[in-house]
């Protein structure tokens, strides 16, 4: 059963809570935990309630069903109970051994921060169940600590428990539908996080005990534990709360077939959260540790909201970050805490808001809220054309430049102690193929409102037309990383100039396109995503591992990265054709990528990001948007959802291999 210490599952609520675990019922990352709450949604994400403790009593004899590792030891081992975990709808785990049988549930109430836990005995004989949780109070990001301000001050009642971790502190309110209470306060002391400690972060924590619940359970009846930081919940009964839950159903998910895609889709619905400090949706990053970033959200919101056809998402969500531009740029994040200042430093993802918003009006025809905000569009080229922050500029070559010592602005963002480890100062390749796709984007909005364009913007399109291939083109045909015109270029391979041939605007022929293309594919490709760097540089580290140093050194010099499958996929099908063959051919070189989903680590999850090496074990974030949104992206273009159901046999993949 070691491999259940690996497996992850994840519930979300919609407003950057969640609750997660190790498939085995053990904390391994200090990330873990039944009632992670968001308190300034989607920030300030706080540990409340770190796990439950759980055993069974039958026959006079105690079976432990919870797993905690310790220095030297693991006790107690309750995934050898585990016959059976599915995420479908909801993280569920059979425990049986030869005389019972139980059933575990565990939900979160959609924007509320309330986590449910159903027990329900599907055996044939009467079994005592006694739960122990276990409570935390702790930012996400550290770990928790026995400390004499954690008195954990409680006041009980018939059915829930008021409790205040420290003098202070708000109230996490414990409630149960049967059963009886008991004080016994202590602390677990030294529990092991092994993920955590794998990288290098909070490998040892402390968990605190107020008591246990004990019930006896006849067979099919159920109990509920619940745990929330909202009052209001307290007494509106939990069952009816539930029940409500289910009827949220999205109904147009419930008419896909069963499959990768549909599951792909329900998986993406995690990542939409409401965000308080503007009152509207954006997306997650990814769980556990991101929080709503600006590239991010602008990359996955074009698979997650808009391909999929949710016009008000995506409206809230372009809405979040055009209420956020300061100076010409949308931020690059928003704080973990919400009193922390809005991040800026990125010189690409104000670009990729031209490209969501591109995509937005083809799919919507949506030609008043290109009104509202083409005067927006129009300052941030200016913005940009006159100087923004970071000496982000236009060369007289008619490329944007950016970039200063010390700070990181492209999505290889790595930095170490004040030292950029992919420093690309300069004119990125990737950057300059936005920023073209911007000026082109505005043109076409221009059109579509019948607005005159100024003959200034038409000239810099002309500028960059006559000047990009001359520029950037190395001696092998394909494209330089970065240039600072008439100083220096950058010959690494790296997967950047991809969206030379992926976005919507173009400037390379189709011969330096399939060139392009063939030495990424040659180089760069994998059937979990693109390398970030040629295996041939002398840069280039094969492995993502180790403490922050180690991995941060490793992000971008070769790691590979799923949501880069997208683009290498649009480039495939725009060079070689969307014929049903091709698409029969791409959907044999997913199957590695759907296997990951199933099976490793979070489960109905798509990791951030694979070893560049041998990549087979996710690394990074357990769920990446981007990762997610990239593939629900490609079966939408190109239809790959109907290829699948001639092709790929119907597996029941919710049930992980144990």
């Amino acid at each position: 059963m070691k491999n259940l210490f690996k497996k992850e599952w994840l519930a979300t609520n919609g407003l950057g809570g969640y609750a997660s675990g190790a498939v085995n019922g053990c904390n391994t990352r200090q990330y873990h935990g039944l009632l992670v709450a968001a308190l300034e949604p989607p920030t300030d994400r706080t540990v409340v309630v770190a796990k439950i403790e759980e055993r069974v009593l039958i026959d006079g004899h105690y079976h432990n069903l919870s797993t905690n590792q310790y220095p030297k030891v693991i006790f107690p081992e309750g995934g050898k109970y585990i016959k059976n975990f599915d995420v479908d709808p909801s993280p569920t785990w059979r425990f049986a051994d030869s005389d019972w049988e139980l059933r575990k549930n565990v939900q979160m109430i959609t924007g509320s921060n309330t986590s449910v836990l159903t027990y329900t005995n599907t055996g044939k004989k009467p079994l005592v169940l006694e739960l122990h949780p276990l409570y935390a109070y702790n930012d996400f990001h550290t770990t928790f600590h026995e400390a004499a301000c954690y008195d954990f001050f409680t006041e009980f009642n018939n059915d829930h428990l008021r409790t205040y971790p420290k003098y202070g502190s708000n109230p996490v309110f414990t409630g149960w539908t049967a059963g009886h209470y008991f004080e016994a306060r202590c602390w677990f002391k030294n529990i092991i996080l092994a993920k955590g400690k794998a990288r290098g972060l909070g490998s040892v924590c402390d968990y605190y005990r107020i008591g246990y619940l004990v019930h006896e359970l006849p067979p099919g009846e159920d109990i509920m534990l619940y745990f929330t930081i909202e009052e209001e919940m307290v007494g509106k009964g939990i069952k009816e709360i539930l029940s409500l839950e289910g009827k949220k159903n999205d109904f147009d998910k419930e008419k896909l077939p069963s499959g990768f895609f549909k599951d792909l889709m329900i998986s993406g619905d995690q990542f939409m959260v409401q965000r308080n400090s503007t009152n509207s949706l954006s997306i997650i990053a990814g769980y556990h540790w991101f929080t709503d970033w600006g590239r991010d959200t602008m990359i996955a919101m074009r698979g997650l909201t808009i391909a999929t056809g949710k016009k008000e998402l995506s409206k809230s969500i372009l809405n979040t970050f055009f209420k956020s531009v300061d100076q010409g740029m949308i931020p690059d994040r928003f704080p973990d805490n919400a009193k922390d200042p809005v991040h800026y430093n990125t010189m690409d993802a104000t670009l990729w808001l031209f490209v969501a918003s591109y995509d937005y009006q083809k799919k919507f025809k949506d030609i008043a809220f290109l009104k509202d905000h083409i005067e927006i569009l129009k300052n941030i080229l200016d913005q940009h054309i006159t100087g923004a922050r970071y000496n982000i500029h236009i060369t007289q070559e008619g490329f944007i430049y950016g970039g200063e010592c010390k700070v990181q602005l492209t999505w290889m963002d790595a930095i170490v102690g004040g030292k950029v480890i992919t420093p690309r100062i300069g004119c990125p390749v990737e950057v300059n193929a936005l920023w073209y796709n911007a000026l082109k984007i505005y043109e076409n909005f221009c059109e579509i409102l019948d607005i005159e364009i100024e003959s200034r913007y038409l000239e810099l399109i002309a500028k960059f037309e006559s000047n990009f291939t001359k520029f950037f083109t190395n001696p092998q045909g394909t494209l330089f990383d970065v240039i600072i015109p008439g100083v220096s270029q950058d010959n690494a391979l790296r997967p950047n100039q991809i969206y030379c041939l992926s976005l919507p605007f173009g400037v390379l022929d189709n011969d330096q396109q399939k060139t392009i293309f063939e030495a990424v594919e040659n180089k760069l490709y994998t059937p979990f995503g693109l390398r970030t760097l040629d295996p041939d540089s002398p840069d280039y580290k094969p492995n993502y591992e180790g403490n922050q140093w180690s991995r941060d050194h490793a992000y971008h010099q070769g790691t590979v990265w799923p949501f880069l499958l997208y683009e290498y996929y649009q480039a495939y099908f725009k060079i070689y054709g969307p014929s049903p063959e091709n698409k029969k051919k791409v959907m044999l070189e997913l199957e590695p990528l759907r296997e990951h989903f199933y099976q490793d680590n979070g489960i109905h999850c798509i990791s951030e990001i694979f070893n560049g090496s041998d990549p087979q074990e996710g690394k990074g974030c357990i769920h990446q948007a981007w990762s997610v949104a990239a593939i629900i992206k490609l079966y939408i273009d190109f239809g790959l959802d109907k290829i699948e159901q001639l092709t790929v046999p119907i597996k029941k993949h919710t049930h992980i291999k144990l």
